[in-house]
């Protein structure tokens, strides 16, 4: 990638890793899935009918409700009580893996073997955290979290496959098919009582989290990587994300005082180590 195109996939990390505390700032308020359908909502309705990408309808259906439904309506039903800010940032990183898997089954990408040996290190630094794991999280926890990150993954690939589009346009339209499923989904399983008494409860700053779910995280974030993922293959974009835990760990650690031990700090340079072998491997 150029400079400019990996200097804006790392303030996309910045934002995604920095966003697992406000997640968790925003579900002392809010009911998952009430969250994700706000978050969706208001990333959708402020310009629903400003912009319109030139996407097919199944294309928007099935990358809205992926990233919708499926990762962050099961992420944040995860975090709001069986998995830590730090260690979410972490397991749904996996979605790096289950990308690249994806794209070398069904697209035949290749990985160059430099590129594999920063995988392989990589996922040895992720797979030592987990498996030091300290109660943070239960295995209900790392389950969604797993199913999630391969939903992440599977939607890279969907988002990959529209091309080069109007990205703002797309994740506009993309998270307008996301919300109305997300409502149902919390009417059904939450009640409409919850999803009542939570938005009463809701002050400024809860209010706010969910303004930079939908801002920041769902237009700038994703709408930056779609673009990025159009223009270069997925094993040069995608392992990037590798940082997220990095920065998620280490805001969960300086804002919620989440613990922060050697053997964290261990993986998160086991995991640096390898994204700097793939970066590196690629100008090579």
């Amino acid at each position: 990638m150029p400079l400019r195109h990996l200097l804006l996939a790392l303030s996309v990390v910045a934002v995604w890793g920095s966003n697992f505390v406000i997640i968790k700032w925003a579900l002392a308020t809010f009911t998952p899935l009430w969250l994700a359908a706000l978050r969706f909502s208001l990333a959708a309705l402020p310009l629903l009918w400003i912009v319109r990408p030139a996407v097919p309808a199944r294309v928007l259906v099935s990358y809205g409700l992926l990233i919708g439904v499926g990762q962050f309506g099961l992420l944040f039903w995860a975090m709001r009580s069986a998995i830590s800010p730090g260690v979410a940032s972490l397991v749904l990183q996996s979605q790096v893996f289950f990308t690249l898997l994806l794209a070398l089954l069904i697209k035949g990408q290749r990985l160059k073997r430099l590129q594999t040996a920063a995988l392989v290190l990589a996922w040895a630094g992720i797979a030592w955290i987990a498996w030091q794991v300290d109660g943070s999280a239960t295995p209900l926890g790392l389950s969604l979290a797993l199913v999630a990150a391969f939903c992440w993954g599977c939607a890279n690939l969907i988002g990959q496959s529209a091309g080069k589009v109007d990205m703002l346009g797309f994740m506009v339209w993309s998270s307008a098919c996301a919300a109305p499923a997300l409502i149902a989904l919390a009417w059904w399983v939450e009640g409409p009582q919850a999803l009542l008494r939570s938005a009463q409860a809701a002050d400024v700053g809860a209010w706010t989290a969910v303004l930079w779910q939908a801002l920041g995280n769902t237009l700038f974030g994703y709408g930056i990587w779609g673009w990025l993922l159009a223009r270069h293959a997925a094993a040069q974009v995608v392992p990037t994300a590798l940082l997220v835990p990095v920065i998620g760990m280490g805001c969960a650690a300086w804002w919620m005082g989440e613990a922060l031990p050697a053997w964290k700090l261990q993986g998160a340079a086991l995991v640096m180590a390898g994204l700097g072998l793939n970066l590196w491997s690629a100008r090579r």
